[in-house]
């Protein structure tokens, strides 16, 4: 059986001093404004796809390929962001990364433009993530699954308060406005990271006390196949990464059957949507309170499992008062997990290596999200829209089956 790497003592060199408790709201106020941009996208796409006669298959494939983009560009990115000491610089850069190319969207007409921007944001995110995630972790390490809840918390209010807006902002202009007006919040919350942290040397996780010169980032190779010998980091990764395929299929196709199959207009669209992800960033931070003191796993699992299950009852609630009822229960179990998954992963992994660990986990997420995009289209496409929830059931019971079995440290080999 395989030894399951336990997070040693840093360092001191390379130890991050406890920062204010004011820089993880700072922080978790960025990533919501990351998820902000693709979750005013996803209730775009019925629009933009009726503009542009796209096929469900092709509307897919338009986030397949920014989760492809993301899912190639993740590890690299968590290296780099283990390698830079000035954090705050890369988490502004990823901000303006990922806004950028929304606002080109809104300039196009081409499909295959659409896709090119839909991989820069997959590419862009990947700065964000393993820069922000570790550099908490470090910070709080008795607080750990708390503070990383925090941040996805964050993540959520972007998720739940975009498609809310968005949804009334296309109640008086086009969607090609809205993707224009969507980009001030970034730059804003851009400059205002690159004012209070981007001056910061917070310390470059420098491999084995050596310099980050060509040995270094071949030491930083060699840890990276360490890291991948790591039977928890795989297992969680793997889990993570059919979660991953449940998410963005839902994502994609809730809004399309909201607007095509029960005839909702944009705003009750929006704040179905913000039902969902409210009931998502409401309890994430008791998920991850809670997962200090009970276990990762026994939380996991247990929501991955109540997942599975409104799953299926949607898909059998049909056009109905009591889908949209379902779809609140469905946030509150789906995304509250995100960061213990995350926690879980930092506590398997060396404390050094934390960007390059993340950007492992999010690169398997990227790589599960791109299929579930994808393959939601082609069933929608053959068998209707109801036949995706069918599927979004089956893939979070694999998920949950991965996390099931992966080692904990009581029962792994040490």
């Amino acid at each position: 059986m395989s030894t399951v790497e336990i997070s040693a003592p840093v360092p001191a060199s390379q130890a991050v001093a406890t920062r204010s408790f004011a820089d993880v709201w700072l922080i978790s106020l960025g990533h919501m404004l990351t998820h902000w941009y693709p979750a005013t996208f996803y209730l775009l796409l019925p629009l933009i796809g009726n503009e542009l006669g796209l096929s469900y298959g092709q509307i897919g494939s338009i986030l397949t390929c920014q989760f492809v983009c993301g899912s190639l560009s993740n590890i690299p990115g968590g290296m780099i962001a283990d390698a830079v000491s000035r954090k705050g610089v890369l988490m502004a850069l990823a901000l303006c990364w990922v806004g950028a190319p929304y606002l080109l969207m809104g300039f196009t007409h081409s499909y295959w433009t659409l896709l090119g921007c839909a991989g820069l944001v997959g590419i862009g995110n990947n700065f964000w993530h393993p820069t922000a995630i570790p550099l908490l972790a470090r910070s709080f390490p008795k607080r750990k699954g708390f503070v990383v809840s925090l941040h996805g918390m964050g993540g959520n209010v972007g998720d739940a308060l975009a498609p809310l807006a968005a949804g009334f902002l296309l109640a008086s202009m086009s969607w090609r406005n809205v993707v224009v007006v969507n980009i001030v919040p970034g730059v804003l919350m851009a400059c205002a990271i690159l004012v209070l942290i981007g001056g910061l040397d917070l310390g470059a996780e420098t491999p084995r006390g050596g310099k980050d010169s060509a040995a270094g980032w071949a030491s930083r190779l060699r840890d990276l196949r360490e890291l991948l010998k790591n039977r928890t980091l795989v297992m969680i990764s793997a889990g993570s990464a059919f979660r991953s395929t449940t998410q963005s299929a839902l994502l994609t196709f809730l809004p399309l059957y909201l607007a095509r199959e029960m005839g909702y207009p944009s705003k009750w669209v929006g704040a179905c949507m913000f039902a969902l992800q409210a009931a998502g960033f409401a309890v994430t931070p008791i998920a991850g309170y809670f997962s200090d003191r009970m276990g990762r796993q026994r939380i996991i699992v247990s929501s991955m499992a109540m997942t599975m299950v409104v799953l299926l009852a949607m898909a059998f609630a049909g056009q109905s008062g009591v889908f949209v009822i379902l779809v609140a229960f469905l946030g509150f179990f789906l995304f509250s997990v995100r960061s213990v998954l995350q926690a879980w992963l930092l506590d398997a992994t060396p404390a050094n290596r934390g960007g390059t660990s993340i950007g492992i986990l999010f690169g398997s997420q990227a790589l599960g999200a791109a299929i579930g995009p994808i393959s939601g289209g082609v069933l929608a496409d053959h068998y209707g829209l109801n036949a995706v929830f069918y599927f979004l059931a089956a893939t979070i019971v694999v998920a949950n089956l991965f996390v099931f079995f992966t080692p904990t440290p009581e029962r792994a080999a040490v």
